[in-house]
């Protein structure tokens, strides 16, 4: 009990400690980041000091940033990637160059060794994935140009690290550099070797195979030992964590179970991403701060108007739009995780003193702790200062809607078909992999999943797509489905297939506004085809067959009417308009043997 005890009551801290802070934080406005980083202050050793864990924590807190680039390379097609080359080189390399240019000759004019200077310069130059990344997200900006120049510049500084660790010991004070080691290097290029060759040709089989055991539990467990296991082994062959896993998301995007992937990781990458910035704010130290507030003061300022140059150019010579480029330069001026790492190894190799890593780790720290804030400026004054004039709208041909198609049975099928022959191309969800598998290979966009779960709903779009149309075989899942629609998608326009009446009556009620009962047409193609063969005569069996769909809406509409308020009433209503319809028909029947020129209404 001892040890459940050591274990639970720090979760229990920083559980509740994160649940109160980002509930506060959203109240004023401050997003989930700040909720979190100031969460992480109030139980650190200069707040309540409830815990002084930090270093056992940011292992895992580490692991937040890992899922983060995974779910992104899920996003990330490897063609969409590589026609982002020469955005990842020269907008990456501007940046990771120009940062650490400035920050060496600053810290050189200030009475620095160039040497110090060049550490600093890459430490500094770096930014942080999570902070930048997650409210691009939350503002859905991720796919606009601004967008995809941080991501760039992002991915790109995740890929320098590894030269930055290389680098490094060379810079040492003590001792010759590290020997080159071709076991260390083989080892690094194996890894690299086993991500691509098991990403692309066997996590998909594995994939397959799960899904056919209808095991979500298991599906998510391999989900995450395939996060964990290339993070711990490209982390072993001293690379990226990040961008291995990274690499590993590209390579599934084109996977049928992407969405099902990125649905079950999701909410671990959540709460390990709150569990880093937690960890930010414990690291913050502000006994330091006292003792050196203008020195940290001064690297902080320094840092951000470096960086903020280097950007402010970048945007300029890369013609970004005038309304991108504030946030575009706020979100990577701050410091990133990494430099914890780079300057940890400066000290390690002798080319920083403790006293100057300890004051730049509190000023990337505070920086990225001022990040939240300097959002919600950017929000309430920058953005509406710097936001473009939008010119009025030509009258252009509306976009293709965006479509999402739940079910891919005996239904869905000649739907899925009807709508790719059109060009109207849908994102298909179902949890049959054989079905999945077998409509890839003619060309659907599909995706392995139950669409009745609401994360996998928003990992295949649902909160941009126009419509979305239900197939599913089972009556209880499409009700199930079309109140999650109704309640978490208001302008998701609902198209639904219903089993019978009454469920077509539930999914009036709640809102689907184009319902079609699965047996309805084909009953009465069937129907006119018995009574041309009872009765000989095709021509009156298609009158017939008019008529009885005229009377059957009718029907539908005095029976919603009653269907709540007077459910007894159901019978007696149905008896009626039943009478009625055969007199009906005797009256055209007769209308027509006396007047046998004149075609019926």
């Amino acid at each position: 009990m001892e040890h459940g005890s050591a274990f639970l009551i720090p979760a229990v801290v920083f559980l509740a400690s994160a649940v109160l802070a980002v509930v506060f934080s959203h109240r004023l406005g401050l997003g989930s980041v700040a909720g979190y980083l100031l969460a992480g202050i109030a139980i650190g050793p200069f707040g309540l000091k409830l815990t002084d864990s930090v270093q056992d924590v940011r292992p895992f807190a580490e692991l937040g940033v890992v899922f983060l680039l995974f779910v992104i390379g899920l996003e990330l097609e490897p063609k969409r990637l590589w026609s982002m080359r020469t955005r990842l080189l020269t907008l990456g390399l501007s940046q990771v160059v120009g940062s650490i240019a400035l920050i060496a000759i600053a810290a050189w004019i200030a009475g620095s060794s160039m040497r110090v200077g060049i550490v600093a310069g890459m430490a500094l130059a770096l930014s942080s994935t999570a902070l930048a990344l997650q409210p691009l997200t939350e503002r859905g900006a991720l796919q606009n140009k601004g967008g995809q120049a941080v991501f760039a510049i992002l991915l790109f500084q995740d890929i320098a690290v590894i030269p930055m660790l290389a680098v490094l010991p060379l810079l040492g004070a003590a001792g010759t550099p590290a020997s080159f080691s071709w076991s260390g290097f083989a080892f690094a290029g194996g890894v690299i070797s086993a991500t691509l060759v098991g990403g692309h040709f066997l996590a998909q089989p594995v994939f397959r195979h799960i899904a056919r055991t209808r095991q979500r539990e298991i599906f998510t467990a391999f989900a995450l030992l395939l996060v964990l296991g290339i993070s711990w082994g490209f982390e072993s062959a001293g690379l990226s964590m990040a961008l291995g896993t990274f690499l590993a998301g590209v390579l599934l995007a084109e996977s049928e179970y992407r969405h099902e992937i990125e649905a079950a990781v999701d909410p671990f990458k959540g709460l390990l991403l709150g569990l880093f910035f937690i960890a930010v704010g414990m690291s913050v130290d502000f006994g330091l701060l006292l003792e050196r507030p203008l020195l940290i003061a001064g690297l902080i300022v320094g840092l951000l108007v470096l960086k903020s140059a280097v950007l402010f150019a970048i945007a300029h010579f890369a013609n970004l739009p005038r309304s991108e480029r504030p946030l575009f330069i706020l979100l990577l001026a701050q410091g990133g995780e990494f430099a914890f790492v780079l300057l940890t190894l400066g000290v390690q190799r002798e080319v920083l003193r403790v006293e100057t890593a300890d004051a730049m780790t509190l000023a990337v720290a505070l920086s990225m702790l001022s990040t939240p804030f300097l959002l919600l400026f950017h929000d309430r004054v920058l953005a509406p200062r710097f936001a473009d004039k939008v010119p009025e709208r030509t009258h252009l041909p509306p976009e293709p809607s965006k479509v999402i198609v739940a079910g891919l049975g005996r239904v869905g099928q000649v739907l899925a078909r009807l709508l790719h022959g059109s060009g109207c191309e849908p994102t298909i969800l179902d949890d049959d992999p054989d079905h999945v598998e077998q409509s890839r290979r003619v060309g659907f966009r599909v995706f392995y999943g139950d669409a009745t779960r609401l994360d996998l709903l928003e990992s295949a779009g649902a909160a941009q797509a126009d419509f979305l149309i239900i197939t599913l075989n089972n009556p209880e899942a499409t009700t199930r489905l079309a109140r999650i629609a109704s309640k978490h998608f208001p302008k998701l326009r609902v198209i639904a297939r219903a089993h019978d009446m009454r469920h077509m009556f539930e999914l009036r009620d709640l809102g689907v506004e184009v319902i079609e009962r699965e047996t309805f047409e084909s009953s009465l193609e069937l129907g006119r085809a018995a009574l041309t063969a009872i009765t000989g005569d095709a021509e009156r069996s298609k009158r017939t067959v008019r008529a009885f769909a005229r009377h059957d809406s009718v029907v539908l509409s005095k029976l919603y009417a009653v269907h709540k308020g007077d459910p007894d009433a159901h019978v007696s209503i149905s008896n009626e308009l039943r009478d009625q319809f055969a007199r009906t028909l005797r009256e055209d029947e007769a209308a027509k043997t006396a007047n046998p020129g004149e075609k019926p209404a």
